[in-house]
């Protein structure tokens, strides 16, 4: 306890500067184009965090990845981002963080990129499915993540899309391992053999084919850490504003 204790202590805060561009650790390459609905936010051609494509127009993706002035480009239906995308980077007409995001305690960790340019669903570009209303995913659920971040803790970032299988870790144990931190109407922990690392921030959380979440913060040292659950922002709390914004898409 009293390791647990200390970790905690130096975690509260220096977490959300550590992680706030937070490769799949421990995971496996995807097969190509096996999530469509995957998208990477480029700063000057530079991977900066991961989204999802929920319509032909809107990604959605974490408030954090983004400081006001930032221009990203988004790019679709990539695999290896060595290559470079033939007619599938779009600009960004809005940048629509929640009203409510507090970038210190990552509360709200949530964005939507509305694209200058709808895009053409194809084979390789696909759309992904949001919860419906009420519907919330249950502890010990298996679900995947998916992402180009660091391999490790200040590793290389991964060239083409990383993957892992994680299980949903229930209230309880979450809110024993980041106390204040987790607030759980409104986040998700997780934790399997693979985990969310720096890059993977914004990517998503994915059970069946719904996406239940959106990758926010992890321990600070350490990647996949077992003392402390990966948490993502619960999107079946903002279901409203989602759909506020986007149409009822």
């Amino acid at each position: 306890m009293t390791i647990i204790s200390l970790l905690l202590l130096v975690s509260l805060v220096p977490h959300l500067t550590f992680t706030a561009r937070v490769g799949i650790e421990d995971g496996t390459e995807a097969k190509p184009h096996s999530r469509p609905y995957m998208v990477s936010l480029q700063y000057y051609r530079q991977h900066i965090c991961g989204g999802s494509l929920i319509s032909k127009e809107f990604v959605l993706t974490a408030a954090h990845c983004w400081d006001e002035g930032d221009v990203f480009t988004v790019v679709t239906g990539a695999h290896d981002l060595r290559k470079k995308p033939i007619n599938n980077s779009f600009k960004v007409a809005s940048y629509i963080p929640h009203p409510d995001f507090n970038a210190k305690t990552l509360e709200n960790d949530i964005m939507l990129l509305k694209l200058k340019t709808k895009v053409t669903l194809s084979k390789n570009v696909g759309l992904i499915s949001l919860p419906k209303k009420g519907e919330d995913v249950e502890a010990d659920t298996l679900c995947s993540v998916a992402g180009w971040g660091d391999l490790w803790r200040k590793g290389p970032e991964a060239d083409r899309l990383m993957e892992a299988e994680t299980v949903i870790v229930n209230v309880p144990e979450c809110e024993r391992r980041w106390e204040s931190d987790y607030v759980s109407s409104k986040m998700i922990c997780a934790y399997g053999h693979g985990g969310t690392c720096s890059g993977d921030s914004g990517g998503p959380l994915v059970c069946g084919k719904t996406v239940v979440g959106i990758t926010s913060f992890g321990e600070p040292y350490l990647c996949n850490s077992r003392l402390f659950p990966d948490v993502y922002t619960r999107i079946s709390a903002y279901l409203p504003w989602i759909h506020n914004i986007t149409g009822n898409v």
